[in-house]
């Protein structure tokens, strides 16, 4: 044999043997080490030292978790503090050492540890206080404040503990009355009940009243006999619950009561203090969320000052970020509104008068990331390069001269540092895992902190690709194929397509994996299928129209989105369009099962979990601001019932429902259950004892293999 045919061969045996070596995702890779050995390498707990121009992040050095530190300036990164440093400090204060690092909040000479459920502060390394012990920990809805005190739930009332003082605020908290938790089924962009002054002496708190929302029974399947756990679910039609705040005074024990006036069925939201803690800011929302009014009430005597400023919508309007008062600058505030048609950002006064559009654009204003030093300039993340990507901006309030902070068709997420000199810029893209970076603002240099390599570089995948389609109506709707590993396009493959389809929600993005949190749509193209998602009108951060264009005919307008999809599909030669198969999950799980009844044929089979099958069973506030009350919009509520139109299935479905799930009841899929029995159609029903609305855990592996199995055993392949 001669030398060059002898390389050459060589060649072709080393190719041939690196593609032996190249693995197949098992389920528990795809599902559950997606998170965690499988995911892009990332720093643990990376964050800035407050009030500096410094990060750290806790890294494992010999097997040995160590705090690191660095800086823009500074190419060397350096040891910040080590377990044994940590220990020292905890044993001469008497305190049970750790063996893992905890999580650590890190300011300027000095930290806060959370150690074993309490909250302990040390300077200069050297444990000082614990601002939190273990058995506040141990409560409900705990809250600290700049002043030392600490507000938390027990038995559903509200205490307020610190500096030496320990108060029940409230007296008569039970399952009827509920103090200081979220309200309102945690809508309008709601996550908590309390909220402390800015001085952390005034206390604004939720209390609910749902003394008039009957018991909805949750079954626990693990006592001997099954107990129930009542919830109080308002559904849609139904009395809702009833909200009012209060604001305590811990220097003098003193409760007020805020003089909301109006229908007690409204919606307190978006609560927010003035820079002089005078006066408190609440969002007040109608039932029929098409109004709202930004008011001013006195925080010392809860009386009412003024209307700021008020929004209508001929269909809905939901505020979800309060109000943010400018830095250093509290005559002015900053709020965020859909009124022009997209997200953008509004400078006021304090008095409610307009001063400027600070944006504006066919682009959504994502989230406010805080302040420059002298509060002239303010960082913003935004869908202006795509729908699809996000990038930092910041805009000049005086001037609204915007300037990009981070650039390209990638998912950057950001921490800005206490002056907004320095942005922690963690971003990925389809082809990169994630690039950790430190911007300086003001010169837009760059440095790499962290370069993550593909962890599955070892593994045989599918090619990934995002595009958009038009819909019937010339919107551009966007897409995520993957292709099956060893692609043949002589070949006709299956096609899986997945979606969701609703609010506040968007399945693909410019990020790695395309957005998908898990390996699973991979693990599908590693078995010959064709996986295909696609963001239907009705999803995020496209604007008000494309938003609300599903306003009283929930499924409608995505329907004859996925019809756009379908059409795509079935122009590919590759595509297999007898052997198809379907699925969702929540709003998704709805959404397939409303296109198997009414687009029967397309799909052999089909997977909903936790669906809503018929909206009068959902929850008032998510509910009537789709599709209003059931008494007004009778025809949309008949129309999305697909417990009465089960009849019209055509091919085989699997429901699968979390059994203690308290945001799409089981009553859904059970009801839809009792009507295909009625009606002689034959449906799949899988169950999960003890998860709720997502099955979390190992045993998410076990329901995507379920799913999997049903694909595998119902699309002949």
């Amino acid at each position: 044999m001669n030398k060059k045919v002898f390389i050459a061969v060589f060649i072709l045996l080393s190719v041939n043997f690196s593609f032996a070596q190249l693995k197949q995702l098992s389920m528990a890779d795809a599902m559950i080490n997606a998170r965690t050995i499988l995911a892009p390498e990332n720093y643990k707990q990376l964050q800035f030292i407050k009030g500096t121009n410094d990060y750290v992040f806790l890294n494992k050095t010999n097997d040995k978790e160590v705090w690191m530190k660095g800086s823009f300036k500074n190419a060397e990164i350096t040891e910040y503090l080590n377990r044994n440093q940590l220990n020292e400090s905890l044993r001469k204060a008497g305190i049970d050492t750790v063996i893992s690092m905890p999580t650590i909040q890190f300011s300027q000479n000095s930290f806060i540890a959370s150690i074993k459920g309490q909250k302990l502060l040390f300077t200069d390394n050297h444990f000082e206080k614990i601002i939190v012990n273990r058995e506040i920990a141990a409560k409900e809805n705990v809250e600290e404040s700049n002043a030392g005190y600490i507000a938390y739930v027990e038995e559903h009332n509200l205490f307020v503990s610190g500096n030496n003082i320990n108060k029940k605020v409230t007296e008569d908290g039970s399952n009827d009355i509920v103090y200081a938790s979220t309200v309102h089924q945690s809508e309008f962009g709601i996550t908590k009940g309390t909220f402390w002054s800015n001085n952390g002496k005034l206390l604004a708190f939720y209390r609910m009243d749902q003394s008039m929302t009957p018991d909805y029974p949750i079954i626990d399947w693990t006592e001997r006999p099954a107990k129930v756990n009542n919830l109080r679910y308002p559904m849609a039609g139904d009395s809702s619950h009833h909200v009012t705040v209060g604001i305590y005074n811990a220097e003098n024990g003193n409760t007020v009561w805020v003089k909301t006036s109006g229908p007690k069925e409204q919606f307190l939201t978006n609560i927010a203090w003035s820079p002089d803690d005078k006066f408190v800011y609440i969002v007040i929302v109608n039932r029929e969320q098409n109004h709202f009014w930004v008011n001013q009430y006195n925080a010392v005597t809860g009386d009412f000052i003024k209307t700021l400023f008020e929004e209508q919508d001929q269909r809905y309007a939901e505020p979800l970020v309060p109000m943010l008062f400018v830095k250093n600058n509290p005559d002015q505030f900053i709020w965020q509104s859909k009124r022009d048609g997209w997200n953008h950002l509004y400078l006021y006064k304090n008095d409610g008068t307009l001063i400027k559009q600070l944006t504006k654009g066919e682009w959504e204003v994502l989230e406010v990331k805080g302040f420059d030093e002298k509060g002239k300039n303010l960082f913003f993340v935004s869908t202006m390069v795509s729908p699809v990507s996000k990038n930092l901006y910041e805009v000049n309030l005086s001037t609204g001269k915007l300037a990009s902070i981070t650039q390209g068709n990638s998912v950057h997420n950001t921490m800005i540092n206490f002056d907004g000199k320095y942005v922690l810029d963690n971003c990925s893209s389809p082809d990169n895992p994630r690039t950790i970076q430190l911007i300086e603002t003001s010169t837009q240099k760059v440095k790499i902190v962290k370069q993550s390599v593909n962890p599955l570089s070892g593994f045989e995948l599918g090619q990934m690709n995002i595009f958009t389609i038009k819909n019937s109506e010339g919107d551009d709707l966007y897409c995520r194929l993957y292709k099956p590993v060893q692609f043949d396009s002589n070949k006709k493959y299956p096609v899986i397509v997945y979606w969701y389809g609703g609010p506040h929600a968007q399945l693909i993005l410019n990020a790695w994996n395309g957005g998908a949190g898990d390996y699973w749509f991979q693990y599908m193209a590693e078995r010959g299928y064709v996986v295909f998602t696609l963001d239907t009108r009705g999803s995020a951060n496209r604007g008000k129209a494309f938003e609300q264009s599903i306003f009283r005919r929930a499924g409608e307008k995505q329907m004859e989105d996925l019809l756009s999809g379908i059409n795509y599909l079935n122009g590919l030669s590759f595509i297999d369009k007898n052997n198809m198969g379907l699925f969702g999950w929540s709003y998704g799980g709805f959404m397939t099962i409303d296109f198997m009844l009414n687009h029967p044929g397309i799909f052999k089979a089909a997977v909903a979990g936790g669906p809503v099958t018929d909206w009068k069973y959902y929850e008032i506030m998510y509910t009537e601001r789709y599709m209003d009350r059931p008494q007004e919009n009778p025809e949309g509520y008949e129309s999305t019932n697909l417990v009465k139109q089960i009849q019209k299935l055509k091919g085989k479905l699997l429901l699968i429902h979390g059994m203690q799930d308290n945001v799409v009841l089981m009553q859904h899929s059970v009801n839809l259950v009792k009507a295909a029995v009625d009606k002689g159609v034959q449906v799949d029903y899988m169950i999960y004892p003890g998860h709720e609305h997502n099955v979390l855990g190992k045993d998410r592996a076990h329901l995507y293999q379920k799913v999997t199995d049903y694909f595998s055993q119902n699309l002949n392949h």
